[in-house]
């Protein structure tokens, strides 16, 4: 489980909402020993006379490390459930997508995935397919079918497609 629900914990009534993360083996306990040794502290303590948090030193460490290196490619895997009743009848509703590194064009699927998504919806407010003024989470935006509609044909344009299923 990790923590991307953001502001949907206070903005849908749900009973049952949990994210999960796949990550490589054995990066779990990677991330523990760091976080049990006080790594991901943002107490600023004294190291030879300057004040730095460990949180600080860590990402000045290790966010260098995490670049892709030349020949690696990425994959995106997402899948989204909604359960529920519509009209009296129990549904579901799964969205399935998988994405990977853009060879030819040299471009990582997380930047795929993140990038184009929000560019569409830059271009959806440009166009007014959205019109909500201030700052708007996606859950949100996506109780408009028009909008829902406009990010998935922007992004399948993209070559980036969310497979729905509806049982």
């Amino acid at each position: 489980n990790s923590d991307g629900l953001r502001t949907l914990i206070d903005t849908i009534d749900g009973i049952n909402m949990k994210e999960k993360t796949m990550r490589y083996p054995g990066h779990v306990e990677k991330i523990m020993v760091l976080r049990e040794t006080g790594f991901f502290s943002k107490e600023a303590i004294d190291i030879n006379g300057s004040m730095i948090s460990p949180l600080d030193f860590t990402a000045k460490i290790l966010f260098p490390k995490w670049h892709m290196k030349e020949g690696e490619e990425d994959v995106t895997v997402m899948r989204v459930m909604v359960e529920g009743k519509k009209d009296g009848q129990n549904r579901r509703y799964t969205y399935n997508l998988l994405d990977r590194f853009d060879t030819e064009a040299k471009i990582p699927s997380m930047a795929r995935t993140t990038g184009y998504t929000a560019t569409v919806a830059l271009r959806m407010v440009g166009e007014g397919v959205f019109d909500g003024h201030g700052v708007f989470p996606p859950e949100l935006v996506g109780k408009e079918e028009v909008a829902v509609q406009y990010m998935l044909e922007g992004l399948r344009r993209r070559n980036i497609i969310y497979k729905e299923t509806i049982e």
